[in-house]
Parts: C-alpha cells; sequence; structure tokens
C-alpha cells in the first residue's frame, strides 16, 4: 500500500529534481576542451661540411708506403692524386740521441739538429733544407715550372709516431752504428716567378735557447721538435709522390712535393720556440 507523500516534503523533492536538470544543462552547456594544435616538428641545424682531416705523420707515410709498392710493383699510377691540394701537419723528432755538430754553412742536408753553444751556455737548433732542385727524383719531370725545390728528410720512416724511438744504443758496442739511409723526404716546390720571401737559398732555420739566470741549461732528453705545415702539391704528372729506386733490392726513396705555408721549432710538449711562415 502506497504511502501519501507528506506536503511538507514536496517541495523538497521538487527542488532536488530541479537541481539535478539545471546541472545537466549546464554540463551539456559547458564547450568541449579545444583539441591540441598539431605539433611543429623541430628544424634540425644546417650540417656544416667537414673538409678532410690534415694528414698527420701517420697518414702521410702510409699514402708514401702505398706510392713505393706502387712502384716496385710497375703499377701504373692514375691521372691525378687525391693527395695534390690536402693539408699537411707534421712533426719531426730530432737530438734524439743528444747534440751533433752542424753542417757547415750553406751544406743542408735536410735533417735538423741541435749542438751546444761555447760553454754551454746555449743550445742551438737548426735545420738547413737541401737543393733538390736537380735531384735525380726532380729533374726529367717536366719540372720547368718550379725555379727552386728545397728538401726536408722524415727521419726514421719505419715509426707511425712522432716522438723519438724508445730503443736506445747498447753501450758495450763498438763503434758508431750505421745509420739507415733516407728514403722518405718533403719536396717544398717553388713555381717559377713566385716570391722569394720564403726560400732559404742555403741558409738555415736556426733557433738559440739561451742560458737564464745563473742555472745551468739542461738538454732535453726527449729532444726537440721541427713542425711542418702546408699543402700537397703535385708533380707535373699530376701524382704527389714520386719515388725511384737504383736496383730492384733496394727500398725505393719516395719525396712528396709540397708547398709549406709554417715551418716551427718545438718542444716535445708541443711549446712553439721560434717559427716562420714562408708564405
Amino acid at each position: 500500500m502506497l504511502k501519501p507523500v507528506s506536503p511538507l516534503r514536496l517541495p523538497v523533492v521538487v527542488a532536488a529534481a530541479a537541481g539535478l536538470l539545471a546541472a545537466s544543462c549546464q554540463r551539456e552547456a559547458e564547450p568541449s576542451a579545444p583539441s591540441p594544435a598539431p605539433s611543429t616538428p623541430a628544424k634540425s641545424a644546417p650540417v656544416t661540411p667537414v673538409g678532410p682531416v690534415a694528414l698527420d705523420r701517420r697518414a702521410l707515410l702510409a699514402a708514401i708506403d702505398r706510392a713505393a709498392a706502387d712502384y716496385a710493383a710497375g703499377a701504373e699510377a692514375g691521372d691525378a692524386s687525391p693527395l695534390a691540394g690536402r693539408q699537411f701537419d707534421i712533426r719531426l723528432a730530432f737530438g734524439c740521441e743528444g747534440a751533433e755538430a752542424s753542417p757547415a754553412e750553406g751544406v743542408g742536408d735536410g735533417l735538423a739538429r741541435w749542438s751546444w753553444g761555447p760553454e754551454r751556455e746555449n743550445i742551438n737548433l737548426s735545420l738547413t733544407p737541401g737543393d733538390w732542385t736537380r735531384s735525380a727524383l726532380i729533374a726529367g719531370t717536366g719540372q720547368d715550372q718550379w725555379e727552386a725545390v728545397e728538401g726536408f728528410w722524415v727521419a726514421r720512416p719505419w715509426m707511425a709516431a712522432e716522438g723519438c724511438p724508445s730503443i736506445r744504443v747498447d753501450p758495450l758496442t763498438s763503434g758508431a752504428a750505421a745509420a739507415s739511409p733516407q728514403t722518405v723526404g718533403l719536396a717544398a716546390v717553388f713555381e717559377t716567378g713566385s716570391s722569394r720571401i720564403g726560400r732559404r737559398n742555403g741558409r738555415a732555420y736556426a733557433h738559440t735557447i739561451r742560458q737564464a739566470g745563473d742555472a745551468p741549461l739542461i738538454a732535453l732528453e726527449a729532444g726537440y721538435r721541427v713542425r711542418l705545415q702546408g699543402r700537397m702539391a703535385a708533380f707535373p704528372d699530376g701524382q704527389a709522390i714520386r719515388c725511384r729506386a737504383a736496383n730492384p733490392n733496394q727500398r725505393p726513396v719516395c719525396v712528396a712535393a709540397v708547398q709549406l705555408d709554417r715551418v716551427a721549432f718545438e718542444t716535445p710538449t708541443g711549446e712553439t720556440l721560434s717559427e716562420w711562415r714562408p708564405g
């Protein structure tokens, strides 16, 4: 049996129903949340092209080894060497066995050395390029475009490292051991009619380390360094490296044509002692 609704509760029920209806209408009237805007893909930074890395001692010697092997095997070279125009930056260690006598003035052998000054109050560093203009490796190549060629030997080409060798002479060995002949060189070429500022013309690159105060001057046991920087050039046949051998049982002698931009004397830690910029 249904119970009658009390007149007193009827307004409350009606009010509650009206409130629910209003809330429902309000929810339907609320605008929907805006959809997220499409994301814009981030623009990547422009890629800066990276040129070939400068040839160091290891890379240069590897290229010369390949050229020597090709020459010995009689392989024909291409029209133009990809090395031409490449930058190079190599260090040549010298003075690893101590002081040496400097060559006579004007006589260049293309090797760096150091020697003591009077009373051991200074150390003289020197490097006199050789005159290779009429050498067998240069002459006969149609090199009329070159007015002068100055040569530098890369000592110990069997070492890829730029420092001194760790092998020391046995003190019990009698007599001086004969050094291996030089087989790798850099030929700094100067075109006909070009500036003469960078040419040495028999003059040495030279630097003097002087005694400071009363402290005795001490030579570096690890020797010193010559740093050569520049660009690979090419012989008239388009090749950057030229090799020759007197007979098939000798290691070919190979030289690379270069244009020097900088010559410097350095310590083993890379401190510059003096520099020249031929260009």
